[in-house]
């Protein structure tokens, strides 16, 4: 998808390089949108690609593990990983099997991650990690111990050699193959949230907390699916 980085930071894009999204804006919101992204990287002469939570803060990623994680260890080391968040918004069916796609949206990030270490910038990384997943849901439970954010490695990645790829609107079908009458469009995909199952152990008088309740109400991910 990307080629090394310009001086500006900015990946270039040549498949497809009318795809491109330079908006800073539009990028970041693009990663508040998902929860899940792909982290790929060497280790022992092999390549890997692991999905792993993560969040965005400001101008930086964060990832977080067990100290024994391989992934967190190799990337703690300081070497050069490559990090992608990819949604997928439907699909689109042409008349032709050749031109039928996907809507999405791709933003990769290229770099070297750094460990964090102090101990409060820790626990604010895990604040936002928690938050980006359920707003509000970090002052409704109990913070990590001393003992949890010591087993704990929090990993920075900044957002400073990244590219936005994103495809929207109906099949690319040529004049011949619309005046054929067959059927295209695009089938819009969307994530929502169901009404949530309480675990077992929960007391009967327990409500839903506030949090989780605005995710439900409202309807589809609240991240602008």
């Amino acid at each position: 998808m990307a080629a090394p980085a310009h001086r500006s930071g900015q990946l270039e894009i040549r498949r497809h390089p009318e795809r491109t999204v330079r908006d800073r804006a539009a990028i970041r919101a693009a990663l508040d949108r998902s929860y899940v992204c792909h982290v790929g990287f060497v280790w022992s002469a092999k390549p890997w690609v692991i999905p792993s939570m993560y969040a965005r803060d400001g101008e930086r990623l964060l990832l977080h593990g067990s100290p024994l994680s391989r992934m967190m260890r190799t990337l703690a080391d300081g070497i050069d990983v490559c990090v992608t968040v990819t949604r997928l918004n439907g699909v689109v069916l042409a008349r032709s099997a050749f031109n039928h796609s996907l809507n999405y949206e791709s933003v990769v990030v290229v770099g070297r991650a750094r460990a964090v270490l102090d101990d409060a910038a820790k626990m604010l990384a895990m604040q936002k990690l928690v938050e980006h997943v359920v707003p509000g849901r970090w002052d409704e439970v109990r913070p990590p111990s001393a003992k949890e954010l010591a087993t704990t490695l929090v990993l920075e990645l900044p957002l400073d050699r990244v590219s936005m790829k994103a495809r929207h609107g109906p099949p690319k079908d040529t004049a011949s193959d619309r005046a054929t009458g067959t059927w295209g469009g695009e089938l819009p995909l969307l994530q929502m949230y169901e009404q949530p199952l309480p675990d077992a152990l929960v007391s009967a008088d327990a409500r839903v907390p506030p949090s989780v309740r605005a995710l439900v109400s409202a309807g589809r991910n609240g991240r602008g699916s």
